[in-house]
């Protein structure tokens, strides 16, 4: 079989991501972000075409089931732009969604996961090339333990890679000993997100260590007060042997945080953090964080 990655267009090979943004967001609503939404079409449009001249060839958008996805609106961004863009399936927390909707997908999370990585979200046909779920702080509780448990059921019938929202960058090895050790999920299938929100470089190490790969994204979030330790993460990381299971992105999940609405945005990762950590790795070896990490982290034999 043959590896490829599944885009809003339809699957590619992996070296046609070049330069990924491997977390981010086109779409996004959610009640924790009032009057935030990333909703706009005109919007998404201008914030790809930003990013596409600081060499940005590819997105991986991780807003999962219910939370404003707009996949029918995806295909069309991407051949307007030239840019690819992932579409994923899967839930994040809890406080994301309201009773009605969770309701309703009890006891089928893992049928809908399936279905939208193999049929379409929707009525779209747009197929999903990831699972996203997420993790609590400092631990799994009910509602995580069971999205996990849907996403491994899907992995397995699909092949997909599960990347996860990891609360204020906490609980990577909870993550890891539920969705490796116990349900048999390959190490290297599973990506752990925001490990720049919780500076543990022992933690990261350990995660790393598992065989997982490590997402840096949300550089941008000042407000997180761990900007300046991630570039010497990275580093540790890399020096460690674990440089080729890095990986960077943007995470711009409110309106206010876009480039074209005054914000950072995507072609801050190319614009700031690329040389920042070109400084720390030099260029060769974030080239290869930035195309070649991807190109492994989300291909897949697809099912």
């Amino acid at each position: 079989m043959v590896s490829t990655v599944r885009t809003v267009l339809g699957d590619v090979p992996p070296t046609a991501l070049g330069v990924c943004d491997a977390h981010d967001h086109l779409f996004f609503r959610s009640p924790r972000l009032p009057g935030q939404e990333l909703q706009h079409v005109s919007a998404a449009r201008a914030e790809l075409a930003a990013f596409l001249p600081h060499g940005g060839n590819s997105v991986v958008q991780w807003t999962p089931y219910g939370l404003g996805r707009r996949a029918a609106d995806l295909p069309p961004l991407s051949r307007e732009t030239g840019v690819l863009v992932v579409a994923a399936t899967g839930l994040h927390q809890a406080v994301h969604y309201d009773d009605e909707t969770l309701g309703r997908l009890h006891g089928r999370l893992a049928e809908v996961f399936v279905t939208e990585l193999t049929e379409g979200i929707g009525t779209s046909g747009v197929r999903a090339g990831l699972i996203k779920v997420a993790g609590g702080f400092h631990g799994l509780d009910a509602h995580a333990n069971r999205t996990m448990r849907a996403a491994a059921e899907a992995h397995h019938a699909t092949g997909a890679p599960i990347a996860v929202h990891l609360e204020l960058g906490t609980a990577a090895l909870d993550v890891m000993d539920l969705l490796c050790g116990e349900l048999g999920v390959p190490p290297h299938r599973v990506i752990l997100g925001h490990l720049n929100r919780s500076p543990d470089i022992v933690v990261q190490l350990q995660a790393a260590e598992t065989g997982c790969y490590l997402s840096f994204d949300g550089p941008s979030r000042a407000n997180h007060a761990t900007d300046w330790r991630m570039p010497s993460a990275v580093r540790a990381l890399a020096d460690a042997g674990h440089g080729d299971r890095l990986l960077l992105g943007g995470d711009t999940t409110s309106a206010g945080a876009r480039s074209v609405d005054g914000g950072p945005g995507m072609p801050y990762l190319l614009r700031r953090v690329r040389p920042r950590l070109e400084v720390e790795l030099g260029a060769e070896a974030v080239e290869r964080i930035l195309v070649q990490n991807p190109s492994r982290a989300f291909a897949v034999e697809w099912r």
